[in-house]
């Protein structure tokens, strides 16, 4: 048996209650939640759970640095001045649809935000860092406006009013209503109008 063997059994079960947690947050709601019902569910004994998360809300923390993961490629995202924009608002918007229609990221935005509402004192600073993930499209943002490529104007704006066109159709009724995500010709609709309503209004 390799050295490392034990470091992936343990990166299974941590990944295991994880899962569990999303599935019994979203059942029966994080205060209904028991940690041995978690630790039922990811087949785990409980003291394995307390191993790795002493308490509920380091495990929804621990789904909300999850989220944050999941943005976290929009981030890396740098505006290219030799590339034309709308191509770049595009290809930015195209990446930001993949991540809304995963199945996984939309379980976690249901737990965490059902969870904000429900107990918005528990969920405010933690939902706040989620909105800090998005700072790579505004600064792709800020960067075209210093191109001369897009008008002057709040690039944080600009960056909620452009993503808030997806979410419209892409998040919100999946998240809130169950519908399914959006296919991929309905995708590259809303993506091709939202680039060209942007750049309508905002393009230099």
């Amino acid at each position: 048996m390799s050295t490392d063997t034990p470091l992936r059994l343990t990166d299974r079960k941590r990944a295991a209650i994880v899962e569990a947690a999303i599935a019994e947050f979203r059942s029966s709601g994080f205060e209904a939640t028991s940690m041995d019902r978690i630790a039922a569910r990811a087949g785990v004994s409980k003291r394995t759970v307390y191993n790795h998360f002493p308490s509920k809300d380091e495990l929804f923390g621990q789904i909300l640095r999850e989220l944050w993961e999941c943005s976290a490629a929009l981030n890396a995202v740098a505006y290219d001045p030799a590339r034309p924009l709308k191509e770049q608002l595009t290809a930015l918007l195209q990446q930001k649809m993949v991540m809304l229609r995963d199945p996984y990221f939309l379980d976690l935005a249901r737990v965490a935000i059902a969870e904000a509402i429900h107990t918005p004192e528990r969920a405010r600073d933690m939902v706040a860092k989620l909105g800090d993930k998005e700072e790579g499209v505004t600064a792709f943002l800020r960067a075209a406006q210093q191109d001369g490529k897009l008008k002057p104007g709040d690039p944080l704006f600009l960056s909620h009013l452009l993503q808030g066109q997806l979410k419209t159709f892409a998040f919100w009724p999946q998240v809130a209503m169950g519908q399914p995500p959006l296919d991929d010709a309905q995708q590259e609709l809303i993506v091709q109008n939202a680039v060209g309503m942007f750049l309508n209004s905002y393009g230099a």
